[in-house]
């Protein structure tokens, strides 16, 4: 019996100091990765303002080939939306928010069974040379405590699609 107790108290504690360390962590998120590309702004742009084209260099796309998309609103840019289904990469939307030809794109990405959506952008600045294409995305986990756990490793777990994407995005866009 008191071995039964002894474990029941050593469980309780962990998942109190499991639930302290999400309390004592951020609300806001923030994953944020760069890549030069050799084109104008005006040639990466449509790869950007058209959820259609995301299918050519999104990771998350290459990962489920099975993913069930539905498309709706304006083929690009402002108020265009997609949604998906897929067992591997959970199910969601996203939609642009504001569209800036060849300079801008804003998007709300919402995850079933998340509280509140995340925003995110991509940047195009022309360089000499090419452009620089910035892809930042922010959340807010507040009130959402067994999310919180996850806040400091949302660059780490993001990161690396982010730059996967960018550098398919540059592939593509380089070959044309």
């Amino acid at each position: 019996m008191r071995i039964i107790r002894g474990l029941f108290i050593t469980i309780l504690i962990l998942i109190s100091l499991a639930l302290a360390f999400a309390w004592m962590q951020p609300d806001h998120y923030t994953v944020t990765r760069s890549i030069q590309i050799q084109a104008t702004p005006e040639q990466i742009y449509p790869y950007l303002a058209a959820p259609k084209a995301w299918k050519e260099w999104s990771v998350w796309n290459q990962r489920d080939p099975a993913m069930q998309i539905q498309f709706s609103g304006p083929e690009s840019g402002t108020g265009a939306v997609w949604q998906w289904q897929s067992r591997t990469q959970g199910n969601g939307s996203m939609r642009f928010t504001e569209a800036q030809a060849a300079r801008l794109l804003r998007y709300e990405l919402q995850f079933e069974g998340m509280a509140a959506p995340s925003t995110g952008s991509l940047l195009l600045e022309a360089q000499t040379g090419g452009t620089k294409l910035t892809w930042e995305m922010q959340g807010n986990n507040q009130g959402q405590l067994l999310m919180k756990l996850f806040t400091p490793f949302m660059d780490r777990m993001l990161g690396p699609d982010f730059a996967a994407g960018l550098a398919n995005l540059k592939k593509r866009v380089e070959q044309k």
